[in-house]
């Protein structure tokens, strides 16, 4: 690669288990001599899904070009965090042929594109393209709000409220900023669902995004890399709620860290995680948990009341520390309600994260 080229950068976004990590990491095992960094970054102070992409390491994206940046929203930490990051890829001997970017799931990722106007980056990375993931069944049953049946009642009978939350906000900004939307879990939706996804997230863009399908984050690589969006260059075609704020809060989300024993029934604790989703609005949990009597580390994501586990690796010389990250909308997150949940009364468990 010529010096004087600009690394291209693919910023992935999309709502809490949209699917991100799992595209990375089918991005990361078919990278076709590619050399590739990727920035994760988590909401919340404890990370998962750096682990998760770690253990995907290899010649063409070691451990050492996956970077976690877990001191907050990426949008709201860029010279802290960000910009640092990026200068220290770009002073390396060998710097990459492209960066993935996996933003947090509540992350907007407008305000992270302007960061590519800086002057200590802008003339050595550009945006190559945004790609939004969108859980085809979650959307398809509006999922993306909190009660889409109120919301539309409410609409319907006064257009004057202001009825938008903060979930829905999220996943429009998310989605009006995209190159290209990627449809997750379509083996879950069926044709039904793909088409009501479809029809919900056109009525929110303001321009024509192509869809695609996918499950299992598995799609050819030259469909959403080396698009030469130029996005940073591009901001007006990409409008937000929040185009008018100098910064946005994130005070309507919390995250509790809850500490485990190790696991010995697997099943029963897969049935309380689900019931957090429909007992206390939870959103997301995840997480890596010590099973009794087996030497894998037992890898644990939920969405909604969908709870998905998988032995993933051995736990080696790591401590066998189990944990789990639940993430819900500030006021249902009620930390002694969890604790009764997952019936681990006594533990330790972290204060709430923002």
């Amino acid at each position: 690669m010529s010096s004087l080229a600009k690394i291209p950068v693919t910023v992935i976004t999309g709502f809490l288990g949209s699917g991100k990590t799992t595209l990375i990491r089918h991005l990361m095992t078919n990278a076709n001599g590619r050399k590739l960094a990727v920035l994760v970054n988590e909401f919340g102070s404890e990370g998962v899904d750096g682990d998760i992409l770690k253990a995907c390491a290899d010649a063409n994206c070691p451990e050492e070009n996956i970077v976690e940046l877990a001191n907050g929203c990426i949008c709201c930490t860029v010279a802290d965090d960000f910009i640092p990051t990026i200068e220290n890829l770009l002073a390396r001997k060998v710097r990459p042929d492209h960066i993935l970017i996996e933003t947090s799931g509540l992350a907007l990722p407008k305000p992270l594109l302007k960061a590519f106007d800086w002057p200590e980056i802008r003339s050595r990375i550009t945006v190559d393209g945004v790609i939004a993931l969108a859980d085809a069944e979650a959307v398809a049953n509006g999922r993306f709000a909190p009660n889409p049946l109120a919301v539309e009642a409410q609409r319907a009978a006064d257009q004057s409220l202001d009825h938008e939350t903060p979930l829905s906000e999220v996943f429009e900004d998310q989605i009006c900023c995209a190159d290209i939307v990627l449809l997750t879990k379509a083996d879950l939706a069926g044709e039904a669902g793909l088409a009501a996804a479809k029809r919900a997230i056109m009525a929110e863009t303001p321009r024509v995004v192509p869809m695609l399908a996918v499950t299992d984050g598995a799609i050819d690589p030259q469909l959403i890399l080396g698009l030469n969006a130029v996005a940073e260059d591009d901001l007006d075609a990409r409008p937000s709620h929040h185009d008018s704020d100098d910064d946005h809060e994130h005070d309507d989300f919390a995250s509790v860290v809850v500490e485990l024993p190790e696991v010995t029934d697997i099943e029963a604790l897969v049935r309380a995680i689900g019931r957090l989703a429909r007992e206390q609005n939870v959103l997301r949990a995840k997480g890596y948990l010590a099973v009794a009597g087996k030497p894998m580390r037992l890898l644990v994501q939920s969405v909604g009341e969908r709870v998905r586990h998988q032995f993933d690796r051995p736990w080696g010389s790591a401590p066998r520390r189990s944990k789990l990250v639940v993430i819900g909308e500030r006021g249902d997150i009620d930390e002694a309600a969890i604790r009764a949940a997952l019936d681990i009364s006594g533990l330790d468990i972290s204060g709430l994260v923002v």
